[in-house]
C-alpha cells in the first residue's frame, strides 16, 4: 500500500531542507505534490512550480466538485488568502508513495480524505531557543527583516504545536534536527520501513 508522508513542524525547524533532501533521494523515490494558492505570484515564483495560482471561484468550483483535499485561509493585510491541496491526479497510490510538507491543520485533513494507514506524520522538531536564533538570523537576510511578523508566528506556533494538540493528532514520534545528517538519517530509515513493509 502506497504511503503519503507530511513533514510538519514550527518555524525555523528546517523542514523545507529535510522535504528537499527526502525528495531528491533516488533510492526513497517520492513524489511530490503542487499545491494551490490563490494569493498573487511573487516575483521569481512560476505557476506550476511553487503553486497553482487560481482565483478564489476556481477554488469555488473546485470545492463544488469535492476535489479539494485540504484547504486553509489566512487573513492577511491584502485580504485573504487560501492555500490547498487538490485530488487533481498528481496523486495515484497505485504507483507511487508521496512526500509533502504542511501545517497539522493540512495533516488532519489530508489523513481524513486518505486513511490513517496511508498518511504518515513526519514531525521535526528542535530546541525553542535555537529555533528562535534560526529565523532571526533568517529574517536578518531579508531586505525588509519582518521581525514583528516573526515574532507573531513564533508565538502562534506554541500555540499550534502544543502537545495536546500533537496527542490529538496521534503524532508522538519527534524527530530532533539538532544535527541534520543524524535527522535525516533517522527519517530515511523510518520511511524505509514503511515502505519495505507496505510491499
Amino acid at each position: 500500500m502506497s504511503k503519503i508522508f507530511i513533514v510538519v513542524g514550527k518555524s525555523a525547524t528546517g523542514k523545507d531542507t529535510i522535504f528537499k533532501a527526502l525528495k531528491e533521494d533516488t533510492q526513497l523515490n517520492l513524489k511530490s505534490v503542487v499545491t494551490y494558492t490563490t494569493r498573487p505570484i511573487r516575483e521569481g515564483e512560476t505557476d506550476g512550480v511553487e503553486y497553482f495560482f487560481v482565483s478564489g471561484e476556481r477554488l469555488q468550483q473546485l470545492q463544488e466538485s469535492n476535489k479539494v483535499m485540504e484547504h486553509r485561509a489566512y487573513k492577511t493585510v491584502h485580504g485573504i488568502w487560501d492555500y490547498f491541496t487538490v485530488d487533481d491526479g498528481q496523486i495515484d497510490l497505485s504507483t507511487s508513495n508521496y512526500i509533502l510538507i504542511g501545517t497539522l491543520e493540512s495533516f488532519e485533513q489530508i489523513r481524513n480524505y486518505y486513511g490513517e494507514d496511508i498518511v504518515i506524520p513526519l514531525y521535526i522538531q528542535v530546541e525553542d531557543g535555537v529555533r528562535l536564533e534560526r529565523a532571526l538570523h533568517r529574517e536578518k537576510q531579508q531586505k525588509v527583516p519582518k521581525y514583528a511578523e516573526l515574532c507573531r508566528r513564533y508565538l502562534a506556533d506554541e500555540k499550534d504545536f502544543s502537545e495536546k494538540n500533537l496527542k490529538k493528532l496521534g503524532i508522538y514520534k519527534k524527530y530532533e534536527n539538532q544535527d541534520f545528517n543524524q535527522c535525516l538519517w533517522e527519517i530515511t530509515q523510518d520511511i524505509k520501513g514503511y515502505l519495505f513493509k507496505a510491499e
